[in-house]
């Protein structure tokens, strides 16, 4: 009959070896993220680059580059309000299509919006972060709960209770800014 302390350390064994394979398992799932968020912000950096190179630009009389719109220097356009990548959120109205905005605010819009359509309640930056996969450190919180705020103070987002984000009213309505 085998002792109580041999099958203690049997089965300490078998908890132990099962500890190691999951901790390879974690380590070669880390790897392949951190390999799949490389190649995400490559690609992040290739479409803002290409966006650049493609946003036609002309000489002003000081020798500056000036974007074009509409094909003169600082002519209005007819998407007047429309925001480039790392400008300004523009305030929603009827009609405002979110591609406006940059594409980290449109994450955070598509993120409600989902909740919204399988009428899920608000989330917090915290639970927003973690769904984008990034760390949530308070750097990372925090920068999500600045561009919330924005896009609550432009109309984009409504904050019912403190700290919790959902759609607002325009933009989760029929046709509204999706």
């Amino acid at each position: 009959m085998p002792s109580v302390v041999g099958l203690l350390e049997q089965r300490e064994l078998v908890a132990r070896r099962r500890v190691d394979e999951l901790r390879e398992e974690a380590d070669r799932v880390q790897a392949e993220l951190a390999l799949a968020e490389r190649d995400w912000k490559e690609w992040a950096i290739a479409c803002s680059r290409v966006s650049e190179v493609l946003d036609p630009v002309e000489e002003t009389e000081q020798g500056r580059t000036a974007p074009r719109v509409g094909g003169r220097a600082g002519q209005a356009s007819s998407a007047a309000g429309a925001a480039k990548p790392r400008s300004q959120v523009p305030v929603w109205r009827e009609g405002l299509d979110r591609s406006v905005l940059s594409v980290d605010y449109q994450r955070i819009l598509e993120a409600l919006g989902d909740r919204h359509r399988l009428h899920q309640g608000p989330l917090t930056c915290q639970e927003l972060a973690m769904m984008f996969g990034l760390d949530a450190v308070p750097a990372k919180v925090e920068a999500l709960r600045s561009k919330a705020k924005r896009l609550v103070a432009r109309g984009w987002l409504a904050e019912r209770q403190p700290g919790r984000f959902t759609l607002a009213p325009g933009p989760a309505g029929p046709g509204g800014g999706s």
